[in-house]
């Protein structure tokens, strides 16, 4: 019997997205989009590409991204997340970041969510997690024997906020 060979490069995934409260909808600030994603839901909506790009994104820091809505799970998602059923209603015409979500076989929320319901005793279970980015120093620590690259947490700002808690 010959060994059958998967020929794309599309990622395998190995969980099921529909017990997932989509997590990744909703805990990304932004959803950058390029101006192929807007023609796609400029087809998609049956409206010009100047429609959809001013109906369904805005600008943000200076990129181009998908509008967000308040979110009864979550602080703010995707404007296309159904927040009943928690799916994308745009799915066949979403952007090419989340056609590549998560690109590896399992996304990081996966594992958290299952050992939680496990932990908990409840497939209900719904572990509220933010992603927060801060920046980081590289520093060279050394000792007599050897040196490392490490990254310093912090600064100013946390110093600050530390002293008033």
């Amino acid at each position: 019997m010959a060994e059958r060979v998967i020929k794309d490069e599309q990622p395998r995934v190995y969980f099921d997205c529909s017990k997932c409260p989509a997590y990744c909808c909703s805990v990304y600030e932004r959803v950058k989009v390029t101006k192929r994603d807007i023609t796609r839901l400029a087809k998609h909506f049956g409206v010009t590409y100047e429609q959809a790009r001013f109906r369904y994104t805005r600008l943000r820091d200076g990129e181009r991204v998908l509008k967000r809505v308040e979110d009864v799970v979550f602080h703010e998602t995707c404007t296309f997340l159904d927040q009943e059923t928690r799916g994308c209603t745009i799915y066949h015409a979403r952007p090419g970041v989340c056609r590549g979500y998560p690109g590896r076989p399992r996304c990081a929320y996966y594992d958290l969510l299952r050992f939680e319901r496990q932990q908990q005793g409840d497939e209900n279970v719904v572990p509220l997690v933010q992603i927060t980015f801060r920046e980081v120093k590289d520093v060279v620590v050394s000792d007599e024997d050897s040196s490392e690259e490490i990254y310093e947490w912090g600064g100013e700002q946390d110093k600050d906020a530390d002293k008033n808690e």
